[in-house]
């Protein structure tokens, strides 16, 4: 029997500024390789790093940081900490006047306008409907980063917002271009649900009426990872392209050479 030699993961620290940090490394791909440690990151934005969360990134040799966020989001959140000798790379997967009255009234609605967006079933079917467009519309900018990946960009770390849903489906469009297995794909993407890792809700009025078990409750569906979102990303896959295979061929314009060749910047040695 053939003893393999266990990879040592990197540090995961919880970080003051940053939110939902992880390196991927670790993870079993379908013909018994894994996702090499410190090659692949992910988090929610860098706006609000602190020097210290700074140091620690600037110390994990990254190549380049992809941040999926769009220019509201920037206005909203602020443009991520610089770091010496990263390259920023800006990629929106979603359009900044998208949802732009509906994330208002996210913050600033009463419980009566939250209810009409949000109740019976409206806040889930917001998110699946999403995760699905951004799989199907997102094609270019998924194979510009995967393209990346494989020429010249790694280590990398990827980012959107929360680092929940545009970065969780580019996490997994990745994952299953090396080959991950979709339950430990899976199991990644449910990590930001993880109390130190979640995304604070923010809400004008922070009263206990404004922020009571109620509208936490209409609010969930948007701030949580669930496994059915996910499943329905790879379900659009199918869906419009017939197979994985198909979908990084097709949809990714990924050859078989440049597939071997990000297997060979992500993953460890055969």
């Amino acid at each position: 029997m053939t003893q393999q030699v266990p990879q040592v993961p990197s540090t995961e620290p919880e970080l003051a500024g940053v939110r939902n940090f992880r390196d991927v490394g670790g993870l079993p791909t379908v013909d018994g390789r894994r996702v090499r440690y410190g090659r692949l990151f992910r988090s929610g934005h860098l706006a609000h790093a602190t020097d210290e969360d700074a140091a620690f990134l600037a110390g994990l040799g990254l190549h380049t940081i992809f941040d999926f966020r769009n220019a509201a989001d920037h206005r909203l959140e602020g443009l991520d900490v610089e770091l010496p000798g990263v390259r920023n790379v800006s990629i929106p997967l979603s359009d900044p006047a998208d949802g732009a009255e509906f994330w208002r009234m996210v913050r600033d609605g009463d419980i009566a306008q939250l209810r009409t967006i949000l109740g019976d079933g409206k806040g889930a079917a917001r998110m699946t409907a999403s995760y699905r467009s951004i799989v199907r519309d997102r094609t270019a900018e998924h194979s510009r980063v995967l393209h990346a990946l494989a020429e010249d960009s790694v280590p990398a770390l990827m980012h959107c917002a929360a680092g929940k849903d545009r970065a969780g489906i580019s996490i997994a469009v990745s994952l299953l271009a090396v080959g991950v297995e979709r339950e430990a794909i899976e199991a990644d993407y449910l990590k930001s649900n993880d109390p130190h890792r979640r995304y604070k809700v923010r809400r004008t009025d922070t009263s206990a009426t404004g922020m009571s078990p109620e509208v936490m409750e209409l609010l969930s569906p948007l701030f949580d990872a669930r496994a059915e979102y996910l499943a329905q990303a790879f379900t659009t896959i199918e869906e419009t392209w017939g197979s994985t295979d198909r979908y990084l061929a097709e949809g990714l314009k990924l050859t078989p050479q440049m597939l071997e060749q990000l297997r060979g910047r992500l993953l460890d040695e055969a």
